[in-house]
């Protein structure tokens, strides 16, 4: 997967809040099976190369636009619904700083049960990355982890909330955690409201983690939790832009918030987006330690006009990255968290690099 956010030096930190900052590096990955490429994309396997199915091909959708193919191109807002609606769209990783990654990467493995997917040292730009998971990055959604040198804490602000793992049994995982020397900050217990057993616990950077205790899952990894200003506003823009379904609304009206499940498929079966809204709280201070998520696409020009159409701000045109040719695109929602969209197929190129 290319490298899609240059991690930033200490001094620089304060522009980390407020710009995008890309690098075209290649990540290398064991190669990916034919069975898994025909699984992930629907389409034949021919000559090394993914074939989409005739379907995506007539629409022009399959491999995303070459240079000066659909760059530029203008849908309306009646063809844009149309289209993110069939676009396949999944989480793929999402980024953030930590202050020691060699300790974090201890802590994730042993008390969370990740694994170490990947690790990568760029010495000339003075930083090291991982990725972390509970399976292939072809299949899962991961944590990308950077790590800038000589910096050893960051400002996780007040709009981040947590991530969230679903684990067999929560009580288990927490003596777990207590005993590796983990913060406990939420004893396990049926949530407020409701009976799912859940418990909250910190990294070692001061990243909130939810454990969520749900049978078997394809997805343990399977929360991101932003806060918003406005609630119906984001909804709106990442069912309309993002392409997002709506999965469900609660309002808790005793503790003076709402909060909204988006994402792709059902909560059980995949990593899904948790919008927050506490009532009367417009803004939030994002900090300089969580950076974005990244969304796959089948075509990342057009998927940069859905953006634009629905109010969002594009703050990387759509195009290759260079050196590597991947398309992407980046953009800033109406609250000003960052996503990157990644065009499918040169991602599952990248993987088998």
């Amino acid at each position: 997967m290319a490298r899609l956010l240059l991690p930033l030096p200490f001094a620089a930190a304060a522009a980390a809040s407020s710009s995008l900052h890309l690098a075209a590096s290649c990540l290398r990955l064991p190669a990916v099976s034919v069975a898994r490429r025909e699984g992930l994309f629907g389409g034949r396997v021919v000559g090394g190369a993914v074939r989409a199915p005739a379907r995506l091909a007539r629409r022009g959708l399959c491999a995303g636009a070459e240079p000066g193919g659909s760059a530029g191109t203008a849908v309306s807002q009646e063809e844009a619904v149309e289209w993110v609606k069939k676009d396949r769209r999944r989480l793929l990783h999402v980024v953030y700083r930590v202050g020691d990654l060699d300790k974090t990467i201890k802590f994730y493995t042993e008390c969370l049960g990740m694994k170490l997917l990947r690790k990568r040292d760029i010495p000339e730009e003075r930083y090291t990355n991982a990725f972390l998971g509970y399976g292939p990055e072809d299949s899962h959604f991961v944590v990308e982890l950077t790590y800038n040198y000589g910096v050893e804490s960051y400002d996780i602000g007040t709009g981040f909330g947590h991530f969230g793992i679903a684990v067999d049994d929560v009580a288990k995982t927490v003596d777990l955690i207590k005993a590796k020397g983990g913060t406990v900050t939420r004893e396990p217990g049926p949530v407020k409201g409701g009976k799912s057993v859940i418990a909250f616990i910190e990294d070692p950077d001061g990243y909130k983690f939810e454990l969520i205790e749900r049978g078997p899952t394809p997805e343990p990894l399977c929360q991101v939790m932003l806060r918003v200003g406005d609630l119906d506003r984001a909804i709106n823009f990442y069912e309309k832009a993002f392409g997002m379904e709506l999965l469900r609304k609660r309002d808790n009206p005793e503790y003076k918030y709402t909060i909204a499940m988006m994402g792709y498929g059902p909560e059980d079966k995949n990593a899904v987006l948790e919008l927050t809204y506490n009532y009367g709280v417009k803004e939030y201070d994002k900090g300089n330690a969580y950076a974005q998520i990244a969304i796959s696409t089948d075509d990342v020009y057009k998927t940069a006009e859905v953006i634009r159409i629905n109010g969002g701000h594009i703050t990387r045109e759509p195009g290759p990255l260079p050196g590597i040719n991947t398309k992407i695109t980046a953009c800033a929602d109406p609250d000003g968290w960052k996503t990157v969209f990644v065009d499918n197929i040169d991602f599952l190129k990248e993987l088998e690099e």
